[in-house]
């Protein structure tokens, strides 16, 4: 069996969005099947775990669908509604991922700003634009 390729983060935001929509038992071998069907690559638990972004949003996935309380099947009329109530379902789970990562991002940038104003870097200092990229 060969190495799969290396995620990147268009690759983690699929899979993120996976997550997303993740409806039902969640394990990791059950999404790591999924991400083969999406994706045509198999990566393995540890690969995966080792993004923090899937680990999160797996962790958070899981905590949210057993919390969740049965509730009785949405009679829809038409596919439409279906369609619609899947889409509902799927980006309230991203609104809520979305919001804890925007929580741990104002976590670093507190982390960051403080870290720059022991060290005796000031705001002027910070906001500096970054040099051009030269290419060759």
């Amino acid at each position: 069996m060969s190495r799969a390729k290396n995620l990147d983060d268009e690759d983690i935001a699929r899979i993120v969005g996976i997550l997303d929509g993740w409806t039902g038992s969640l394990t990791w071998d059950a999404l790591i099947d999924s991400i083969e069907k999406h994706l045509f690559v198999r990566y393995t638990r540890q690969a995966l775990h080792k993004h923090v972004r899937i680990r999160d949003a797996f962790t958070l996935r899981k905590k949210t669908l057993s919390s969740e309380k049965p509730r009785s099947p949405k009679v829809a009329s038409s596919p439409e509604l279906e369609l619609a109530w899947q889409r509902i379902d799927r980006l309230e789970a991203e609104n809520k991922r979305l919001e804890l990562e925007n929580t741990r991002l104002l976590e670093q940038f507190v982390r960051w700003a403080y870290n720059a104003n022991t060290r005796g870097l000031d705001a002027h200092f910070l906001n500096q634009p970054l040099p051009p990229i030269s290419r060759k």
